[in-house]
């Protein structure tokens, strides 16, 4: 299968990892040999849940045999997206009232930057150097990492970068800008977290000179964080919220929420204003449906920050520069890149799933489903400090 797998489909990177996949459970990942591999990465944080669990799948079993797809989205008035939308908004602040479902996470940036566009008739948007939002060409325009997107230009005009966490750059968000485009916790970059009420200063800064928020939590929302999503912990609500991964649980979705008075600008002038075939599939709604359920009916958000807790505890060793992240999003800092390197695949090797992260190359991603338990966890990290034991530096 390794064979046909580098043949027949295009890969990312020079050198995948390569598992040979049969099924998956719970927290872990069983190979074509039935190994057992723990899972410390949940597919990138888009399985909160875990893998096959049970209230999911008899949800996308039951939503199969009464229909699969049939309108383009917006049309058709669907159960499992309807009820979706609704609990989120149930679940958002009141300003965050409407939510337009999307294919994936990098779709809803491309819709949340032209909404900020349409509803300000500016053009200038504002990132933050190192960020992450996407591989499409809108949200490679917002990514701060030309090492990346170079290759690739030219992009999307008018965009600006600023440093995360500096006060000072905001003075370049003017009545110029139409946006700007902050992920609550910068992923790519480290776990980066927002200090000294940094968000809050963003926020007012915005309001000054009627400029749009978004913020992009499509990897801390959903309970990743402590709270359901990250910008709970900063005093700071977003005009249009980005969300995906851990929301589909398992499947690929993606959403941007705002106030309906500003959904209601993609819908005339010109009409069709944003579009997709398959955003809300009614399959992959009945999944976030019964993900969200279960991550705001359950004691797993308030369980995510006990078992950081665990992880700092137990992740103490001399080639562990700091622990950066919050809840279940984790990244330990290793002192260099190799040592990374080698942690990761030689925790493959003994049944342990680690990950890197995009930008910074001494990271090693630990963002394992919310529904680990603490005897997994231990597990996992008894076998971290065994390989690091083991590595000559």
């Amino acid at each position: 299968m390794i064979t046909d797998f580098i043949k027949y489909q295009a890969q990312t990177s020079p050198h995948p990892l390569g598992l040979e996949i049969s099924h998956a459970k719970g927290s872990y990942i069983y190979d074509v040999e039935n190994n057992a591999h723990l899972d410390f990465v949940a597919g990138v944080s888009a399985t909160p849940l875990g893998h096959n669990h049970p209230k999911v799948i008899k949800a996308i079993k039951a939503q199969l045999d009464k229909y699969m797809h049939v309108m383009v989205y917006g049309e058709y008035a669907q159960k499992p997206a309807v009820e979706l939308a609704k609990l989120l908004a149930k679940n958002l602040p009141k300003t965050l009232e409407q939510t337009y479902l999307t294919n994936s996470g990098t779709e809803a940036i491309e819709g949340a930057l032209k909404l900020a566009k349409r509803a300000t008739g500016r053009s200038e948007i504002i990132s933050a150097k190192n960020a992450y939002h996407g591989n499409t060409m809108g949200a490679m325009s917002v990514m701060g990492y030309e090492e990346r997107k170079q290759a690739f230009r030219p992009l999307l005009p008018n965009i600006k970068f600023i440093e995360f966490n500096n006060l000072e750059d905001l003075n370049q968000i003017t009545s110029k800008t139409a946006g700007v485009i902050l992920e609550t916790i910068q992923g790519g970059a480290g776990f980066i977290l927002p200090e000294n009420n940094y968000l809050e200063a963003v926020r007012n800064r915005c309001n000054e000179v009627r400029t749009l928020l978004i913020l992009d939590e499509i990897q801390p929302g959903f309970g990743r964080t402590g709270k359901l999503f990250g910008f709970e912990h900063y005093n700071c609500i977003p005009d249009i919220l980005v969300t995906g991964k851990a929301l589909g649980g398992g499947m690929p979705i993606g959403a941007f929420t705002a106030a309906k008075k500003l959904m209601s600008l993609l819908q005339d002038n010109p009409k069709l204003g944003h579009i997709t075939t398959f955003g809300g599939h009614p399959v992959i709604a009945a999944s976030a449906l019964a993900t969200l359920k279960e991550i705001t009916g359950t004691a797993l958000i308030t369980e995510t920050l006990e078992k950081e807790k665990l992880f700092r505890k137990l992740l103490i060793h001399p080639l562990i520069k700091e622990i950066r992240g919050k809840g279940l999003m984790l990244a330990l800092i290793m002192k260099n890149a190799d040592i990374t390197n080698q942690l990761i695949l030689k925790c493959k090797d003994q049944g342990l799933i680690l990950f890197w992260l995009l930008f910074e190359p001494k990271a090693v991603r630990i963002t394992p489903p919310l529904t680990i338990s603490h005897q997994e966890i231990e597990k996992g990290c008894h076998t971290i400090l065994s390989i690091l034991n083991q590595i000559d530096t």
